[in-house]
């Protein structure tokens, strides 16, 4: 088995459960956070773009931050997500994560307008400088409107030892595949995570540490069948469970944002969570509620859906 680092294999983007107001719901976020630790997934990822970071609050963001950590209490490592478009503000919200105990951050570059290489650095610099915990850049250009470049990562990985990771959501895997021989060819320990779902399988092969898929969040047993049996060189069934996964994917197409659709399979899957969004997200329609079912039932079998957690 291949030495692992710090961060590795299956870490769910958490949805963020609140209620018809809007506020945390802590009884749904207590039985989401307890099936995902007893799924044996290898951390917990909260207010990521499945937690809905960008519609939320400062103090809900913190106020969910602070909950996660509590709650989960040493059972997993746990990963804030602290990004913003304003430095001083990803520095506040990362220094509240380290105060309150989170085990990293994650950090999405800023979103609106693009910044020339040197601001982008210096924006990170700032917040490795500032903020001394384990990082985790986020690399998302089909929302952010920049890409992270494996050359630009390592620039800030040789500079910031605390910057240990990065997820790349990114449609080709030849940029996963870059970043895997840029970066960790000198940082053997620089954690690679795949971003979707599909390239999760892809990821590990060239030599990175996991995923942190949304389907992970409803349908943990793929995911973490597809890591353990890469670990274990067990690859047929690896390559199995990557197919059952992918039967999943069209989920992502049934709404925008596709928050909606996890929080319905969550629901579906007999997990008791409330299907409430955080607006301008709304919650699925009957007919949209159906396809939901339609895909689980074809990917993981009827039988299967309703794991009554």
């Amino acid at each position: 088995m291949k030495k692992t680092t710090r961060f590795h294999g299956v870490i769910p983007p958490v949805s963020t459960i609140v209620d018809q107001n809007e506020s945390l719901d802590e009884k749904g976020m207590k039985n989401l956070i307890d099936f995902l630790i007893e799924s044996k997934v290898n951390g917990l990822f909260f207010l990521g773009s499945g937690g809905e970071f960008s519609q939320i609050s400062t103090s809900l963001r913190k106020k969910v931050a602070e909950f996660a950590v509590q709650y989960v209490n040493g059972r997993l490592p746990v990963l804030i997500g602290t990004g913003t478009p304003s430095t001083k503000e990803t520095i506040s919200l990362s220094m509240h994560a380290k105060e309150i105990g989170a085990d990293g951050i994650v950090v999405i570059n800023p979103y609106y307008w693009p910044l020339s290489e040197d601001n982008l650095f210096q924006h990170f610099a700032q917040i490795a400088e500032k903020v001394d915990m384990p990082t985790l850049l986020y690399n998302f250009p089909a929302l952010t409107g920049q890409d992270l470049s494996p050359e630009f990562v390592l620039k800030l990985v040789e500079s910031y030892p605390n910057i240990v990771g990065i997820k790349e959501t990114v449609d080709a895997v030849a940029h996963t595949r870059e970043m895997i021989l840029t970066v960790k060819a000198t940082h053997p320990d620089f954690a690679v995570f795949s971003g979707y779902d599909d390239h999760f399988l892809n990821t590990l092969s060239l030599g990175g540490d996991g995923s942190i898929p949304g389907t992970a969040n409803f349908a943990p047993e793929l995911s973490i069948n597809i890591y353990q049996s890469f670990m274990e060189k067990d690859y047929a069934r690896a390559i199995e469970s990557h197919r059952l996964l992918s039967g999943l994917l069209s989920l992502y197409q049934i709404d925008k944002p596709f928050v909606s659709v996890i929080k319905e399979a969550l629901s579906l899957r007999g997990i008791k969570v409330s299907t409430n969004m955080i607006a301008p997200a709304r919650e699925l329609s009957e007919r949209k509620k159906e396809q939901v079912e339609q895909i689980l039932g074809q990917a993981l079998g009827a039988e299967k859906i309703f794991i009554n957690y």
